[in-house]
């Protein structure tokens, strides 16, 4: 754990404390339960620190601002619930094509479309996935502690601008309300990550040339520079911004922004192991139930049920390879979600052995019990 200053507080607001840690510097959107707090946290701290807070009149407006803040060269967010990300997914399309970095909050709650607005849920996970239209890859990363609201925020502006790609901080209401102690912790030198910046002849900078380097992240000027020239478009573009339909082009463009997520995938995806050096039984989880899951964990050991977890920090990208393995290593796999089972299918996708793949699903907008996890362990060893 890094030093810094011991909170006590909860997730939503440490969402914002790490947002400007990371140093963001805009916030536009619109207050929905039950992520107003970042609202309303963002717009008195913002300013504090010479950042700029915006309400907007919906979630549409509120992460085309983002988007323009971005290109204008400020790292910027926004935080919504499941109803005002239905609404962004669009734009979150625009900010893809045109590879701007920002972050997009969902604290997820139940639904669909209005549902319980107070009440918990984990029913994004596709959306934040495949939400929007055509081909592209997303980053998603999911906390389970206050502590990782604030440090997953962080990461999720660094996986932004290392990749120029829109980054879902994935939570639920109850990680998101939960209160709890955690580090503020101050980024130093070789903590945080910036954009790349163009350092080439005028003439020469293309803010789109993906194919000049490894990594496939073009370099981008702030919109506006008086030496560079930075053209987006909303459109199939070229290299250097201007729309663009021919064949090759789009192919090209389309196969990038799958592959520079896709082709990096050891650079991107993140989890955490608990007792899975000896794990016969193994919890996947993501979000609020990894909590239940290491409940799990602890009781069965208790009884000599040799139970481990693996944390999805990262939902999106999928990380097949290790899903398998850790599927052919164990003699029973239970997947817990508040959802009538979104991530499992991604996991039964990915298992290649015959271990069998339980779901522990709740839609009654309670949390599951590491005794219901428990239960489906039994269940399966009968």
């Amino acid at each position: 754990m890094k030093e810094g200053k011991v909170c006590f507080d909860m997730g939503n607001r440490a969402i914002t404390e790490g947002a400007i840690a990371a140093g963001a510097r805009f916030y536009a959107g619109y207050p929905i339960t039950p992520s107003t707090e970042i609202a309303e946290t963002s717009s008195v701290r913002l300013p504090q620190v010479g950042g700029t807070y915006i309400q907007m009149e919906d979630e549409i407006g509120s992460i085309a601002a983002i988007i323009g803040a971005s290109a204008a060269g400020v790292k910027s967010y926004t935080a919504t619930s499941g109803p005002g990300f239905s609404l962004m997914q669009e734009n979150l399309g625009v900010a893809v094509n045109t590879e701007l970095p920002c972050v997009i909050i969902d604290v997820q709650r139940s639904g669909p479309s209005t549902g319980l607005a107070t009440k918990a849920a984990q029913g994004d996970v596709m959306q934040a996935r495949f939400g929007t239209h055509g081909d592209s890859e997303h980053i998603a990363l999911a906390p389970a502690s206050v502590q990782e609201c604030y440090d997953f925020t962080i990461e999720a502006f660094n996986l932004s601008e290392k990749y120029r790609t829109p980054v879902i901080v994935l939570a639920d209401k109850y990680i998101a309300h939960l209160r709890e102690s955690f580090t503020m912790w101050q980024p130093r030198e070789g903590d945080l990550v910036e954009r790349r910046r163009p350092s080439c002849a005028a003439e020469d900078y293309r803010p789109h040339g993906y194919d000049k380097y490894p990594d496939a992240v073009a370099e981008l000027a702030d919109f506006g520079d008086e030496k560079y020239l930075t053209r987006f478009t909303s459109s199939t573009h070229d290299a250097i911004g201007e729309p663009c339909g021919k064949t090759e082009n789009t192919i090209g463009f389309l196969n990038h922004y799958m592959k520079k997520i896709s082709d990096n995938l050891d650079g991107i995806v993140r989890t955490k192991s608990f007792g899975m050096e000896d794990a016969e039984y193994v919890v996947i989880a993501y979000g609020c139930s990894v909590r239940s899951a290491l409940g799990a964990m602890e009781l069965g050991r208790a009884r000599g049920v040799k139970i481990g977890v693996l944390q999805m920090v990262t939902v999106w990208p999928f990380p097949d390879k290790l899903i398998a393995e850790t599927c052919a290593r164990a003699k029973a796999v239970v997947v817990p979600e508040l959802n009538l089972g979104q991530y499992v299918r991604e996991v039964n996708r990915a298992n290649t052995s015959s271990t069998p793949v339980i779901p522990v699903n709740r839609i009654d907008t309670e949390i599951i019990t590491p005794q219901q996890i428990l239960a489906a362990f039994e269940e399966v060893s009968k």
